[in-house]
C-alpha cells in the first residue's frame, strides 16, 4: 500500500512540474511582451489627448446647431466595441470586461463589435448580434484596422443602425492594477466651458461639416489608444496570474515531496520492522 501510494506522490509531482514549467515560460513571455507594449501604449497616448481637445473645441463651436454625432436620439439600441483578449490564462481580465458590459446595458437591445477571440467566443455564443467577427487578436491590430472600423461605426450610427455607441476596455493603471471602463463615444458629449485662450482654432470649412468629417478620425485614435490600453493590461494580467501559479506550483511540490519523503520513510522503517521481527523467530 505504502508503495502504490509514493508512485501516486511521484506522478503527481511530476505532473506538476510540467505544469510548473509551462507557467513560467507564459511568465517569460508575458514580461518579454510587456515592455514593447508599454512602450505603444505610451506612444498612443499624445494623439487621442491632442484629438480628444480638438473634438472639444469643435464641439463647443458648435454649440445650438443641428450635428448627427453631437445630437441626443431615444435610445433604441446600442453598440458596444469591446475589447477583450486572445486567449484566456491572464486571472480576471476577460471576465471583468464582460462583467462590466452585463452591468451597464440593462434592458436596452445593443450589439457588439467584439475586438479580442474571447470576445467573439463568449457573444457569438450568447447570440448577440456582432457587427464584426474578423479581429480576433488585438495585439496584430494597427492604427489602419482602427480607422476602417471608425468608419465602418460612424457610418453605422448615421445610418441610425444604433443610436449610442460606448467602448468597454482595460485601463492599464500600473503592474498591479487593471481596471474596466465603459466610455460614451457617440453622441459626443456636450462640451464643457473651456477657458478663454489668446489663440483661436481657424476652421476652413464650417465647424459643424469639419466635426462631421473629424468624429471619424477621433474614434479611430481613441480606438487605437484603447487597444493599446487594453493589450498591456492583458498581458500584465497574465504575468501576474502565471507567477502566481508559478509560486503555487513550486509550493504544491515542496508539499509533494514531503509527503514522498515520509512515506518513504515509513515505507523503510516497515521493512526494517520485518526483518527485526524475523531475525527474532
Amino acid at each position: 500500500m505504502a508503495g502504490a501510494s509514493m508512485k501516486d506522490i511521484k506522478l503527481r509531482i511530476k505532473s506538476v512540474e510540467s505544469t510548473m514549467q509551462i507557467t513560467k515560460a507564459m511568465q517569460l513571455v508575458a514580461t518579454s511582451k510587456l515592455r514593447r507594449a508599454k512602450e505603444r501604449m505610451e506612444n498612443s497616448k499624445p494623439y487621442a489627448q491632442i484629438s480628444s481637445q480638438a473634438l472639444r473645441a469643435a464641439v463647443q463651436r458648435c454649440a445650438g446647431q443641428s450635428v448627427p454625432f453631437v445630437q441626443e436620439r431615444p435610445v433604441k439600441n446600442r453598440l458596444y466595441i469591446v475589447i477583450a483578449g486572445e486567449r484566456g490564462l491572464a486571472g480576471g481580465y476577460n471576465a471583468n470586461v464582460f462583467k462590466a458590459l452585463a452591468a451597464h446595458c440593462g434592458d436596452t437591445p445593443y450589439c457588439v463589435l467584439p475586438l479580442g477571440r474571447k470576445a467573439i467566443e463568449k457573444y457569438h455564443h450568447a447570440g448577440v448580434e456582432l457587427l464584426d467577427d474578423q479581429y480576433g487578436r488585438v495585439e496584430s491590430l494597427g492604427v489602419k484596422a482602427c480607422y476602417r472600423l471608425s468608419r465602418m461605426v460612424a457610418a453605422g450610427y448615421l445610418q441610425e443602425r444604433y443610436d449610442e455607441v460606448w467602448l468597454v476596455y482595460t485601463s492599464f493603471r500600473s503592474m498591479m492594477s487593471q481596471e474596466v471602463q465603459v466610455e460614451k463615444l457617440l453622441p459626443v458629449p456636450p462640451a464643457e466651458e473651456a477657458p478663454q485662450r489668446n489663440v483661436d482654432t481657424v476652421y476652413e470649412m464650417e465647424p459643424a461639416e469639419t466635426l462631421e468629417r473629424f468624429v471619424p478620425d477621433f474614434l479611430a485614435g481613441r480606438l487605437y489608444s484603447a487597444l493599446c490600453d487594453s493589450f498591456v493590461s492583458e498581458v500584465a494580467s497574465r504575468r501576474m496570474a502565471m507567477d502566481s501559479a508559478t509560486k503555487n506550483a513550486g509550493a504544491m511540490i515542496s508539499d509533494l515531496t514531503l509527503r514522498y519523503n515520509r512515506a518513504r520513510q515509513g515505507a523503510i522503517t516497515q521493512e526494517i520492522t520485518e526483518i527485526v521481527a524475523g531475525a527474532e523467530e
